[in-house]
């Protein structure tokens, strides 16, 4: 019975008996307000960012749905991130793989002064918006027709079992770290990551009953991608973990890099089809601020251009020609966008990375080896990210179903799933 209670009182006498922490660096006021605020401006990415421009891209009978996914992943991977994800991402390392899940269970462990100057503490806060917004990111491929069940419970297992060992493979100091992979805020933890997870899914969860595009509300389309493009300069800028030059380089190249994959997006449309969307220009800013988001701090402005442009090109024909060839329902097109947009950018910062930024060399410095390193951290991603997503669905579906009956789709799981409406006209 004794042994029983020491069982049951561990997880908390790991929290309050923290070992002892070393020599520690001095505190860096700059350093900590800087990252407080990038912290607070990557929730905003999500709650209400991410919320929004999913939220007005969705049919008018499941925004709420939808917008309720990004608001319960976020408080749920809050909650994984502080239990066992920060420490699979970022214990000590196993065999490259993963991290000790044990090493700052809750929290543990984690004190003292960075080597940047802030606090321990906010970085399991920094690092804990990247798991969250990831994992909201997921969602877009499911909207309208997925169980909220089997979502909570996609997102407790994703949070723990996918994010976590791919962010420990790049900033953990896992086995795409010592290969030299270069992912300066989350081309593959993040964007390749979700978009694969998203088309997976999918596939698995199946088509809706009707899957056009009919966006409920445009102009809140609009205020979603503006509050992402904003919340990114935390989300890129803040990667440098102080306020120093590199993290100017991000910020700047974020803004280039975006600007630049909207005019190639809307280009493109409006030979396409012959008008250039709104709709159209908010997916460019996605698709740019993704591209951007490996190279952040490893190019310099002008080859953010290159990528910017290559991001949005890109993202637009895999929405516009690959999904319709293929027939598949990504309903917000998280593959299309997040997953081809970060493939460009995590391949193209092995050809633009400009040593005089960030201190690494690609393809047009010198240094052709590096594209072979981004590629492979690319196909590592790929590969864990969608085997292991199938997994998690599938458990899902075991535990709770996955889809909701058509004729709750059809009514809209707005009512069906939550008792509510969007707009009570």
């Amino acid at each position: 019975m004794r042994r029983a209670y020491l069982w049951i009182l561990m997880p908390l006498l790991a929290y309050v008996g923290p070992a002892l922490a070393g020599e520690q660096a001095k505190l860096d006021t700059g350093n900590t307000a800087w990252m407080l605020t990038a912290s607070a401006l990557v929730v905003f990415m999500t709650v209400p960012g991410l919320a929004l421009f999913y939220g007005g891209l969705d049919k008018s009978k499941s925004v709420l749905n939808t917008v309720a996914m990004s608001l319960i992943a976020f408080s749920v991977v809050s909650i994984t991130w502080l239990v066992i994800g920060y420490s699979i991402a970022y214990g000590d390392d196993i065999k490259g793989f993963i991290g000790n899940p044990f090493q700052y269970l809750l929290g543990r462990n984690v004190t003292g002064i960075t080597d940047n100057g802030y606090p321990a503490p906010l970085d399991i806060m920094f690092q804990l918006t990247f798991a969250a917004i990831t994992t909201a990111l997921v969602s877009g491929s499911f909207v309208g027709r997925m169980k909220f069940s089997a979502w909570i419970v996609f997102c407790i297992l994703w949070s723990i079992i996918v994010y976590p060992p791919i962010a420990h493979w790049v900033w953990g100091g896992g086995f795409l770290s010592d290969h030299g992979a270069l992912d300066f805020a989350g081309g593959t933890v993040v964007h390749i990551n979700a978009g694969i997870a998203g088309l997976v899914g999918a596939l698995i969860l199946g088509r809706r009953q009707d899957t056009s595009l009919i966006p409920n509300n445009v102009p809140l389309v609009a205020l979603g991608a503006g509050i992402l493009w904003f919340g990114w300069f935390g989300f890129n800028a803040g990667s440098a973990l102080a306020a120093n030059d590199q993290a100017v380089y991000a910020m700047l190249n974020t803004t280039i890099a975006t600007s630049s994959a909207v005019i190639g997006w809307m280009i493109v449309e409006w030979i396409h089809t012959g008008k250039p969307t709104v709709v159209g220009i908010s997916s460019g800013i996605i698709a740019g601020l993704v591209a951007i988001t490996p190279a952040a701090g490893f190019v310099n402005p002008v080859g953010s251009i290159f990528v910017g442009a290559a991001g949005g090109i890109l993202a637009y024909l895999a929405v516009a020609k690959i999904k319709p060839a293929f027939g598949y329902d990504d309903a917000l097109d998280v593959f299309g966008i997040h997953g081809v947009a970060g493939i460009t950018g995590a391949i193209l910062t092995g050809v633009f990375a400009d040593p005089a930024v960030g201190g690494s060399a690609g393809l047009l410095y010198g240094n052709a080896k590096q594209v072979l390193i981004q590629i492979e951290g690319v196909i590592a991603t790929l590969v864990y990210s969608g085997v292991v997503t199938a997994v998690v669905v599938l458990i899902a579906k075991a535990l709770t179903g996955l889809k909701v009956r058509e004729d709750e789709e059809i009514e809209g799981i707005d009512k069906t799933q939550h008792g509510e409406s969007a707009y009570n006209l």
